[in-house]
This record gives structure tokens, C-alpha cells and sequence, in this order.
């Protein structure tokens, strides 16, 4: 957002706006380096120049498309601003080779390049390879907002407001006299004091209010308390609990299982010959064979639970154990699991009953 009120400040300058170039990438985006070149190129609107060039590196990639970019000597080159969102996911390119050759051309001066990278990591330059970093300024700007809770809601205020040139007088006067009561409505006032407790990030406060908003139309003309509480919920929604939803039978009882282990032994790592024990105990009291599995069911079953990150090994090395004996950890708690059961579909009564029962 500041980045983006410098360069609306910059463009205002005649000079720069008819020289400046921009350049954005976007981590979640541009996943590789072919994927970003080809985006650099669009951006430029180098794709006739480019045409079915093919080069043996990104470095002389970028050389002939900067290249193309003068009009003149060095001096008179166009200048180019690139700018990296989620900078830190540049950083898992394969060798960081965009990264690479964008610092070396801003260092090296072979052509008027800014590169600037956004990210939310604090140890960003811990991910970036030794030949990177050499070539990085180092200059960093850290934005750590920590507002009070009158100036959150000031902001809420600021973002529900319509602009003064609006062309309607009369929906910008109900609008402003709506947003007002809203924020002086005491459950809001809860609503927002929960999301400025749990983030004080303007990212959130935005996602909030744009799920409000997407509630507006014609016949509802105006942002409820009912809206505000029906989109915090979602906000907050566990997405981890909500995971347990989509789970078979099988895996659902697995996870129970490992809850009773978690009660007994006090939250110590398990492996799957535990769990499976521990499910078979259940079994045993059950005059039916509805739940029995073969082992390779039970062990794939296992392995979903952790692809979903539903359990985790304990450490690495624990990749060298045997599948059956590699030590776990469960990252849920009680209160996820028994609300998840609680709204799975159909769950059985039994299923149910063991999950709350006190013995295994």
C-alpha cells in the first residue's frame, strides 16, 4: 500500500511518466523463471521484438530485453521498476536465478533498473544463495504498524468512506450515516476488537471488509452488524477442523485414536503400530466388522493424515525408521476434533461415543 501511494506520487511527474517503466511480479504467480520471463516480456510489451528468440540463459534473457529497451546511448535508456510481491518465494527459484542476474544488472549499472522486493518474512535474506545476497544493497525498510484500537476503527471508517466526487448525494449521505452507526454498534465494536487482538495487519482488516461489502446490493443498500458477524466467522473459520470434514471413516477413527494416545501418554509422539493398536481396542468391543481394515488400508490411510499435515514426523531423521515406527505428532487439539465430529456427516453413533468415552 505505501508502494503504491509512492509511485501514484511519482507519476505525477511528466518525466517520469513518460519514461518509467513498471515491472510487477507476483511469487504466488510467476512459480518459475520461464513463467517470469515470459511475464517481463508481456509487461514490456517485448513480445514482437522477442518473437522465437531462443536463448541459452535467463541472464541473456534479460540482457536482450533491456537491451531492446534503449533509445540511445546508456544514458537514455529507459529506466526499468521491477517489483517482487512475496519476494520470499523468489527465493525458492531453482539457483535464485532471477533474483541473481535482476541485482546484478541495478549493480552493475548496465542498464537504469530499481528492483524492489515486498514480503512479510523477517528473515528473508537468510533464504537468499551468497553470489544473491553480494549482490543485494541491503537496504531494508521495516513497516511494523501497531495502531490503538480507536485509530483501527478510524481505519475501518476511512475504508467504508465513499469518495467526496461520488455521483450520487443522496446514497454517499445514507452511506456515510450507515457506516457511522456500524462502527458505534457494540457487537461490531466486539467483532473488531477480537480481529485487532488476534492481527493488527490492515490485510485482514480488508479481507473482513470486503466480505461485508460483497454483501451489498440493491435491496440491501447498506453494511449490517449481522454482515460484519456472519464474515468474521468466516475469517476465523478452522480450516484445519473443517479438513476433518472431507475424512473417511478409517482416517476420522485413526485421528481418535491418536486423540485417546495424546490424553494417555500427555501429548508424547506416536507411531502407526500404536495407533492401530489403539484402533483394534475399539474393534474388540465391537460385536460387528464394519471397521475392519487390512494393514496397506490402514498405513495409506496413515500416509493421507500426513500428506494433510493432519500429523507430522517428529524430526527428519525419522525418515530413516520404518514406516510402521516413525514417531508422529497429532496438530490438533481436542476441542478441533470434537467439534469436527460434531458436524461430520452421518458419523456414527458409535464412532461418536468412543471419541468422548474417557477410556480407549
Amino acid at each position: 500500500m505505501l508502494l503504491k501511494c509512492v509511485l501514484r506520487d511519482l507519476l505525477q511527474e511528466k518525466e517520469v511518466q513518460k519514461n518509467l517503466l513498471q515491472v510487477h511480479l507476483n511469487g504466488l504467480l510467476q512459480t518459475d523463471d520461464r513463467i517470469a520471463h515470459k511475464e517481463i516480456t508481456r509487461q514490456l510489451h517485448l513480445e514482437n521484438v522477442v518473437g522465437d528468440k531462443v536463448f541459452g540463459s535467463f541472464a541473456e534473457n534479460l540482457a536482450f530485453l533491456l537491451e531492446a529497451l534503449k533509445k540511445g546511448d546508456r544514458s537514455s535508456s529507459r529506466p526499468v521498476l521491477f517489483v517482487l510481491d512475496e519476494f520470499d518465494l523468489f527465493a525458492h527459484h531453482k539457483n535464485q536465478t532471477l533474483l541473481y542476474n535482476l541485482f546484478d544488472v541495478s549493480q552493475s549499472a548496465q542498464a537504469p533498473v530499481a528492483v524492489v522486493g515486498i514480503t512479510c518474512r523477517l528473515d528473508v535474506l537468510e533464504l537468499l544463495e551468497k553470489r544473491v545476497k553480494s549482490r543485494f544493497s541491503h537496504r531494508q525498510i521495516h513497516l511494523l504498524s501497531s495502531p490503538t484500537f480507536p485509530q483501527y476503527v478510524d481505519r475501518v471508517r476511512t475504508q467504508l468512506s465513499l469518495p467526496d466526487d461520488f455521483p450520487d448525494d443522496k446514497f454517499a449521505e445514507d452511506w456515510k450515516a450507515s457506516v457511522k452507526s456500524l462502527c458505534e454498534d457494540k457487537s461490531v465494536e466486539d467483532v473488531l476488537k477480537r480481529h485487532f487482538n488476534s492481527s493488527r495487519d490492515f490485510r485482514s482488516l480488508h479481507m473482513l471488509l470486503m466480505l461485508c461489502l460483497s454483501r451489498v446490493s440493491v435491496s440491501k443498500p447498506a453494511i449490517r452488524p449481522a454482515d460484519l458477524l456472519e464474515a468474521s466467522r468466516h475469517c476465523f473459520t478452522d480450516s484445519k477442523a473443517n479438513m476433518l470434514h472431507g475424512l473417511s471413516i478409517l482416517e476420522l477413527c485413526l485421528i481418535i485414536a491418536m486423540k485417546h494416545l495424546n490424553d494417555v501418554y500427555e501429548g508424547e509422539p506416536f507411531n502407526l503400530q500404536m495407533v492401530h493398536n489403539e484402533f483394534k481396542k475399539f474393534l474388540q468391543r465391537k460385536s460387528n466388522s464394519m471397521y475392519n481394515f487390512d494393514q496397506p488400508v490402514i498405513m495409506k490411510a496413515f500416509e493421507h493424515l500426513q500428506q494433510l499435515e493432519l500429523i507430522r514426523p517428529v524430526d527428519s531423521s525419522s525418515a530413516k525408521t520404518q514406516r510402521e515406527y516413525q514417531l508422529m505428532r497429532l496438530m490438533l487439539d481436542h476441542s478441533q476434533i470434537m467439534e469436527a465430529l460434531q458436524k461430520y456427516p452421518q458419523c456414527p453413533t458409535d464412532v461418536k461415543q468412543w471419541a468422548t468415552s474417557a477410556f480407549a
